[in-house]
């Protein structure tokens, strides 16, 4: 396997290969353009959007400044909105569904390190895919974790860390977070 392979199948690859650091370099070279865009060219901004996701459901919002490692995972749905400065490391799959609101300083890890230290000396690295279902609102500064999964009609409170999978229709928030309610 490729080192991309590995990385997208889940499993421990070089995230110095040269396949992927040209990779990296062309989501930067599109964020780079995608957050010196101005309000008024808003055309630009989405042919931007659709360069740098892997798909693209429908009509979407992103205030920059965005930023991810590659773009391709990037999977959102119809009515997806991301507030400013959101960080989406998306080593593996990143999918959102409908109506999801992502607040400002939101990030979304499917990047992880090896725990042990000489294999995490060795630049290996993993990643985990993160899924998120339909009418979902993550406020702002809050972080997924990799390999989350997240169900439809979740609130997910500002500042929360979250790193277990959350059931659908509840509120959940703090650090690590925690059911805080049922959503009606």
């Amino acid at each position: 396997m490729t080192e991309k392979e590995k990385m997208l199948a889940g499993e421990w690859y070089q995230s110095r290969d040269e396949e992927l650091i040209v990779e990296r370099s062309r989501a930067r070279q599109l964020m780079n353009s995608l957050n010196q865009t101005k309000d008024t060219e808003e055309h630009y901004r989405k042919q931007l959007i659709d360069d740098l996701f892997g798909t693209i459901e429908g009509e979407i919002g992103l205030e920059p400044p965005f930023y991810c490692d590659y773009g391709y995972n990037i999977h959102v749905g119809d009515g997806f909105f991301a507030n400013y400065n959101c960080v989406f490391l998306d080593v593996c799959e990143i999918r959102f569904g409908r109506r999801v609101l992502v607040g400002p300083n939101v990030q979304i890890y499917t990047a992880t390190h090896p725990m042990n230290r000489e294999m995490r000396a060795s630049g290996l690295e993993a990643g985990r895919p993160i899924s998120i279902g339909d009418d979902v609102w993550i406020g702002g500064s809050a972080v997924i974790n990799p390999g989350v999964t997240i169900g439809d009609n979740v609130v997910v409170g500002a500042g929360a860390v979250v790193t277990k999978d959350i059931p659908s229709n509840v509120f959940v928030g703090g650090n690590p977070a925690k059911f805080i309610r049922h959503m009606d």
